[in-house]
């Protein structure tokens, strides 16, 4: 019999996961309720809505996720190679998914905002503060990547921005054609996007033209 201290747990995890493999509006309390094992006077003793569900299990997931996220982006690694690993954990993870359920999912944070960013604003908002948080990942190896001279980008907000549009538009291609194929290839686009194959190149350096 499941522990009713863990409850708001398993709620917010069965929310995740089905709200990622499904969509917001395809899913019921009841539904939730159901996966996480657990009693509706439960789901509204910890939340007075789906939304507030939804709120919090967003930054429950993103919680989860920080401490591989501050491996992978860690000082210590070179900054290139800190894109590299972070994609490739995303295309092994996006193949276990499809394995797993038949559907390639793609980024849950962008598929449940571009659902229901017009409808719920509590929602929109936290997404977009965890995408800000995702986004400053990218922003901290394109900027030592430039102090390092092995790419040309002195603006290293802007690119990366340009370089998260390229991945959730590669994670969404996936979804929409559920084929992770356009992931593998994650790695180089990325860093050809940044220059770093460019023909500037000198020795491990990016010439500045």
């Amino acid at each position: 019999m499941p522990r009713t201290s863990d409850a708001r747990d398993r709620l917010m995890n069965a929310a995740m996961d089905l709200i990622w493999e499904n969509s917001y509006g395809g899913i019921s309390v009841d539904a939730i309720c159901e996966k996480a094992g657990a009693k509706k006077g439960s789901f509204y003793h910890f939340f007075e809505s789906k939304s507030e569900l939804a709120v919090a299990a967003l930054e429950a997931d993103w919680q989860h996720k920080k401490a591989r996220m501050d491996e992978i982006f860690s000082a210590s690694v070179a900054p290139l190679e800190r894109l590299r690993a972070y994609f490739r954990h995303v295309y092994q993870g996006q193949t276990k998914r499809h394995g797993e359920c038949g559907s390639v999912l793609g980024c849950p944070y962008c598929t449940l905002g571009a659902e229901v960013v017009t409808q719920d604003r509590a929602i929109g908002r936290q997404i977009q503060k965890i995408l800000d948080r995702n986004s400053r990942y990218f922003e901290s190896a394109i900027r030592d990547a430039h102090a390092q001279g092995v790419i040309f980008a002195p603006d290293a907000r802007a690119k990366a921005r340009i370089l998260v549009a390229f991945f959730q538009g590669s994670l969404t291609q996936a979804r929409i054609e559920n084929d992770c194929g356009p992931l593998r290839g994650l790695a180089a686009g990325a860093l050809e996007l940044l220059g770093a194959k460019g023909r500037g190149r000198v020795g491990n350096r990016i010439r500045r033209e």
